[in-house]
């Protein structure tokens, strides 16, 4: 009978039964969200940033069709240098691992496997979502069914900048999934702070927020959260920048016809070239922020709340 390959750090396995804050981290950042050494020196900051917060990271992604629970630096920097890594979405689990494949995380996967642990609070820079021209190709991010189906919290800097952001709420609202708006009234888009959609609530203090994620659960009312926790003003660009480069990174796209899970990489990547890496400092600073936010709900969530954890 074929086993499940799934390692799990201890120090992730000892958090997790007894009590302590955990946050889960994706690995897709690592294989397909930015350059090298930009990926691991962010990965490992956010390892880092979680332990400043006595928080244990629990950074997932697959080396050799091993699922990795809490992936160490020599891990992490095994999995940036593979040539051909997977981008693993949910779908992908299961090939990957029957595979011997190695690959990074996207938000549906790392979500399906942090249920397996019982891992309530993931870190991400952007959601996935609907894309521009979805009512043709029903081009939807795997991440949105996920976070309707799963009891997690992620907190992000709101959808990607490349989607369609009315329609992700939509989606949003459809499927009952709250955006919480850390300190915000409006639903961030990544690399820029503000757009024109309203969060679901407001809340100013993370310990309102654990309590919300608490009372929801205990209520039976199934289903993740998103905290949407806005980029640094510093590092933020204006919105009339931002629609600038996505228009000219679309069209871009479009004529060289690229499609399905590479559409995501390419216009982040073409997005930080057209803006001489400001993208790509903003995406870094607003990660960083996001493992901050993440850390500080993991211990207001724990049972154990121990400032000595």
């Amino acid at each position: 009978m074929a086993q499940f390959p799934i390692q799990i750090a201890k120090e992730v396995e000892e958090a997790l039964r007894n009590g302590k804050a955990v946050i889960a981290l994706e690995s897709a950042i690592i294989t397909h969200g930015m350059p090298h050494p930009t990926n691991v020196e962010v990965a490992t900051r956010c390892m880092a940033i979680a332990r400043e917060h006595h928080v244990i990271p629990a950074t997932i992604g697959i080396l050799d069709g091993t699922i990795i629970v809490g992936m160490n630096h020599q891990e992490i920097a095994a999995l940036a240098q593979k040539s051909h890594p997977l981008k693993v979405g949910r779908r992908e689990l299961t090939i990957a691992t029957t595979t011997g494949a190695s690959g990074g995380t996207t938000i549906s996967a790392t979500i399906s496997v942090a249920a397996l642990t019982g891992i309530k609070i993931m870190v991400t820079g952007g959601i996935g979502g609907v894309h521009y021209g979805a009512e043709h190709t029903f081009d939807i991010s795997a991440d949105l069914p996920q976070i309707a189906t799963h009891n997690i919290a992620v907190v992000c800097a709101g959808p990607k900048a490349i989607l369609d952001s009315a329609l992700t709420c939509q989606y949003l609202e459809t499927h009952s999934i709250p955006i919480i708006g850390y300190c915000c009234d409006w639903l961030p888009l990544f690399y820029t702070r503000r757009s024109p959609h309203a969060v679901t609530a407001r809340m100013d203090h993370i310990a309102d927020i654990a309590n919300y994620l608490i009372a929801k659960w205990e209520m039976a009312l199934q289903g993740g959260v998103i905290v949407a926790n806005p980029c640094p003003p510093q590092q933020a660009l204006e919105s009339q920048e931002l629609e600038r480069l996505l228009q000219s990174a679309l069209a871009e796209a479009q004529e060289q016809n690229i499609q399905s899970q590479q559409v995501t990489p390419w216009l982040l990547a073409r997005m930080a070239e057209l803006s001489h890496n400001r993208t790509l400092e903003a995406n870094c600073a607003l990660v960083y922020h996001n493992a901050a936010v993440g850390a500080q709900l993991a211990r207001a969530y724990s049972p154990t709340n121990n400032p000595d954890q």
